[in-house]
């Protein structure tokens, strides 16, 4: 799609904005509230993630958070994709629907780490980006079990991917955003990993969340 200096700028805004709201539905939340769950933000780690989700010993609510997380990132900019936009209005989108995630609007802007809506993200930019990147992630948390640390190296991996695979454009430059915000989010599970500390896939909480409601 031929396009302006204007038209892509104001497309690349507005489409940030409407993803940035769709990002903002934070699903770790929504699904444990239909589950009778505790607040995700209230017990574990804190993180309204699908990791501490697991954490509740709920697995159906932890996938379903997964899924719709990685999707809130990846329908946006799939829809840009085949809409044949330019590449610095579907970088635009992506990273709105993942700063909706880090900062909802719709709740108090207590968002997540990202790592579900920027694997979304990442698909949606190309899926052989996408794929090698969870591949990533698959093969850290297999081996080590904490997601935190998969995350990380996926998160440091993600820029070199894209950039042997697909070369540097704006893209790059999204990549590069989403990587460095994931791993600023996990300065607290750093500190954990390094004293040993740090929480393994599908360990529970302490105490076991029950809904207030």
């Amino acid at each position: 799609m031929n396009l302006s200096s204007l038209d892509t700028v104001v497309l690349a805004a507005g489409g940030a904005v409407i993803a940035y709201l769709i990002g903002s539905l934070s699903f770790a939340v929504i699904v444990s509230r239909l589950f009778g769950l505790a607040d995700p933000r209230s017990y574990g780690s804190g993180n309204p993630g699908a990791t501490n989700v697991l954490r509740s010993g709920n697995k159906a609510a932890a996938i379903l958070t997964l899924v719709f997380d990685a999707l809130k990132g990846y329908i946006p900019v799939a829809i840009a994709v085949q809409m044949g936009l330019d590449v610095t209005v579907v970088t635009a989108i992506g990273l709105g629907a993942f700063l909706g995630h880090l900062w909802p609007v719709f709740f108090k802007f207590e968002g997540g780490k990202g790592v579900a809506t920027a694997a979304g993200v990442l698909l949606g930019f190309a899926g052989g980006l996408g794929g090698l990147v969870l591949l990533t992630w698959l093969a850290v948390a297999l081996i080590t079990r904490y997601s935190s640390l998969a995350a990380l190296i996926a998160s440091l991996a993600a820029p070199a991917i894209q950039v042997l695979g697909w070369g540097l454009s704006v893209q790059t430059i999204g990549v590069v955003v989403m990587s460095a915000l994931l791993i600023w989010r996990h300065e607290a599970n750093i500190r954990k990993l390094i004293a040993g500390q740090e929480s393994k896939i599908g360990q529970k909480a302490s105490a076991p969340p029950v809904s207030k409601a």
